[in-house]
């Protein structure tokens, strides 16, 4: 008991400190050092139980520069205009339009990094065919806004690029990099290193626009120097409109519960 004369202890200074905090609404606890593991499985589980929830089984990964905009000149107003129509055509003919309440799950749904530019045109021309369409945001110093023409619901932000990369490649049954810069040359490499060893499954990688890929790697000379074998060039295909786009997705080594139109 208290000394007489002395007040009564007040139990609202218990419940004041971080300790009484329950740990699961304690921001300070869960945002520290040692709970960087737990934050790293929620990245994993909010999105992967969110993308179920919608019936999506598989996607296509769309790369390309945020600087590219629609009313641009020459090249970068065509890049546009094509990544738009790839959007369209893959949701059209690759099963996103499917779902819990149509034939079956959706697959290859248009999956982007989330921001304007070219991966706006592919959210964009998946949307305008009714289909969903994902975004994956990274949170950035530099705030990236999620692009408009993303599905509500389907938009999503992540803190470690780590986690980000694994769930735009944990579905992917293609990726199509359009030009774009070292974002798109990350994901791009990611991808085709994944293929290569063997830790990820023989998936289309289809580089838009092939002078400007040609121009900027000189992939013959990582054959030609010894770095990769020879076959692991046929890892990369090339097209220059949407449509070649789409054959050479529709023609690669899909998952076989693909859906995808002919």
């Amino acid at each position: 008991m208290p000394p007489s004369g002395a007040p009564e202890p007040d139990p609202r200074a218990l419940i004041s400190q971080p300790a009484y905090r329950l740990a699961a609404l304690d921001s300070d606890f869960l945002l520290g050092e040692s709970m960087r593991g737990v934050r790293f499985l929620l990245e994993y589980e909010k999105a992967d139980q969110t993308l179920k929830s919608w019936g999506i089984r598989s996607t296509i990964v769309v790369f390309g520069s945020a600087r590219v905009r629609e009313d641009d000149p020459g090249d970068k107003g065509r890049w546009y205009a094509e990544a738009r129509a790839f959007g369209r055509i893959a949701a059209e003919r690759g099963g996103a339009l499917d779902g819990p309440t149509g034939a079956g799950p959706r697959d290859n749904v248009i999956a982007t990094g989330g921001g304007p530019g070219l991966m706006e045109a592919a959210n964009r021309g998946a949307a305008e065919a009714g289909a969903p369409t994902i975004g994956f945001n990274i949170s950035l110093p530099h705030e990236q806004f999620p692009n408009p023409w993303i599905t509500p619901g389907l938009a999503f932000r992540f803190h470690y690029f780590a986690m980000r990369k694994m769930h735009l490649a944990m579905r992917a049954n293609a990726l199509v990099a359009f030009p774009g810069g070292f974002g798109t040359l990350d994901e791009l490499f990611e991808i085709l290193t994944l293929v290569q060893t063997g830790k990820g499954p023989r998936v289309p990688i289809v580089l838009f626009d092939e002078t400007y890929w040609r121009s900027l790697v000189n992939f013959d000379v990582l054959s030609e120097r010894g770095m990769i074998d020879p076959k692991d060039l046929e890892l990369i295909r090339f097209a220059d409109t949407a449509e070649a786009v789409w054959r050479e997705v529709s023609a690669g080594v899909l998952a076989a519960e693909g859906g995808m139109r002919p």
